[in-house]
């Protein structure tokens, strides 16, 4: 492998994130099954989540979105740093590996809207789960989950108007209902905060006759984010 650069502390190593970085950026700590919040110990479920649970069956992600992840993921998300896909999908797997959740059927991304697609010419969540998916034996599908519209960005909602804001956005592909019903599926997205995207998409999947989903997210916000 040809070495490269370090998108966290430049320095020259044999990938995109080395392994100091990695090392020291990336805190293991126990969270909650339904929205991967971090907790105080382990095999707990937050109190948000013993009140109203999200549609997902685990929740698992890789990190805090935090410094210096949030930099990283805004490079490939809006500065074609396609360069950290793998690099970023390989913390993801590694995070799936050592907590284990039950195994599924379909990999999924989280699809973007027409608009947003045409502008930024890829899908993020595409690109880490067709690099996730083959190490798990998993099948990945990126035209199974359509997102029907596009929405005003969730950035400055509040929780409930997240929700309101992406109701009816998703739907299934014409004539690909039947690939859904008897199966376990996996959503995967890039950044989780709230999870009123993903927990929207999890209840069209679920309608549509999934019999779980689960949601795997590489970045998730230390708290959920009220304004």
């Amino acid at each position: 492998m040809l070495p490269s650069q370090c998108a966290v502390c430049r320095s020259w190593d044999a990938g995109r994130l080395c392994r100091r970085c990695r090392e020291r950026f990336i805190a293991q700590a126990a969270r909650c099954p339904g929205c991967a919040l971090p907790l105080a110990g382990p095999n707990a479920s937050c109190g948000e989540c013993l009140r109203q649970p999200l549609p997902f069956e685990r929740c698992i992600t890789a990190l805090d979105y935090a410094w210096p992840w949030s930099h990283v993921i805004a490079a490939l998300k809006f500065h074609d740093g396609l360069d950290l896909a793998s690099a970023l999908s390989a913390l993801l797997l590694q995070a799936l590996q050592r907590e284990a959740p039950p195994p599924v059927d379909l990999l999924l991304p989280l699809p973007l809207g027409p608009q947003r697609l045409r502008e930024r010419g890829y899908n993020q969540s595409w690109e880490l789960a067709r690099r996730v998916a083959p190490p798990l034996g998993v099948t990945a599908d990126a035209r199974l989950l359509l997102r029907l519209f596009d929405t005003p960005r969730q950035s400055g909602l509040a929780r409930d108007e997240r929700g309101i804001n992406v109701r009816g956005a998703f739907g299934i592909a014409p004539g690909r209902a039947s690939a859904l019903r008897g199966r376990r599926v996996a959503l995967l997205d890039d950044v989780m905060t709230t999870g009123a995207t993903a927990a929207e998409a999890a209840r069209t999947l679920l309608d549509a006759g999934a019999t779980a989903v689960q949601l795997w997210v590489l970045a998730r916000t230390p708290r959920p984010a009220d304004t």
